[in-house]
């Protein structure tokens, strides 16, 4: 691993990451007005091969306009192993631009040699999310998203099952572990991660289920191929009211036993420990950071 890398960090919620091809100009420009935590110029899976560098002179021409606007911007650059990885880099990344997204990431090599080519084109503190989404990517996620460079992770279950050789089901139990892994690997790396789309964007309800197990999971948030996922997103991986009020009862309750030499209480008709505590202290600090 390189040892020169400038240390990157996503300051702020990433509950969204809604992409937009990057040669749909009219689509990036009403990207402020989404709701999105983030946005992704899509140069990669959303962008023909004919088109390639079509879309990387309207991310440079558009992506300052839309950051100016108030919307946190992040380039998809096409993979490590695709010809065009080096010039996208070179043609896309601008003043502006928060973060790269680099897909279907698998080595340290690959952050490494992303890394590098950002200094040389004078961007050193653009971040980079790595996108977890084969079967050596995910199975060596912790190794990943411990880079320095790494500012975020996501897991793309679509390409990992395209890589396993397996069938995606409504269920999800195909990629249960996968997902587990990306989820732990984010934890001990100490980067948000997020989760796999959902391809029916017109299907809210299976868009709910996922966002909430994925919320369980430790995940940031998830990303979204749709605006109309937005707002389901944002509010999935926020504490609700009555989730905040509850926590904060716990916490009373249970500092109020503490102090009187108790480590264990009934709370409202579940034993609540330490570990229970520190969950409800999360969910507290969650819903502060979401109040305006």
């Amino acid at each position: 691993m390189s040892t020169d890398v400038v240390p990157s960090a996503w300051s702020g919620r990433l509950r969204s990451l809604l992409f937009a091809p990057a040669t749909r100009e009219d689509f990036i420009l009403k990207l402020p007005t989404r709701g999105a935590d983030a946005v992704v110029l899509d140069c990669e899976d959303a962008t023909p091969v004919t088109l390639k560098q079509q879309a990387r002179e309207t991310v440079a021409r558009v992506a300052p306009v839309v950051a100016r606007a108030g919307c946190r911007v992040t380039v998809r650059v096409n993979g490590p192993a695709s010809p065009w990885f080096v010039d996208d880099l070179e043609g896309a990344v601008v003043v502006g631009v928060d973060a790269v997204v680099v897909p279907k990431v698998e080595r340290l090599e690959d952050l490494d040699r992303t890394s590098a080519a950002l200094r040389t084109a004078g961007f050193p503190r653009v971040g980079v999310i790595a996108g977890l989404e084969t079967a050596l990517g995910v199975a060596d996620s912790r190794l990943l998203l411990a880079h320095p460079a790494v500012c975020a992770g996501y897991f793309g279950a679509e390409d990992f099952i395209a890589d396993l050789g397996g069938r995606r089901t409504r269920r999800n139990a195909e990629v249960a572990t996968a997902r587990s892994l990306v989820a732990l690997a984010g934890r001990l790396g100490g980067v948000p991660v997020l989760d796999q789309v959902v391809t029916d964007f017109h299907d809210d309800q299976r868009f709910l289920e996922e966002a909430g197990e994925a919320r369980a999971m430790g995940y940031a948030g998830k990303l979204c191929i749709h605006p109309r996922q937005v707002e389901l997103a944002n509010r999935s991986f926020v504490p609700s009211a009555d989730e905040v009020e509850r926590a904060r009862r716990l916490i009373v309750a249970y500092e109020t036993a503490a102090a009187a030499g108790r480590g264990a209480i009934d709370f409202e008709g579940q034993m609540v420990d330490e570990p229970l505590a520190a969950q409800a202290r999360r969910v507290i600090l969650l819903g502060d950071a979401a109040t305006p």
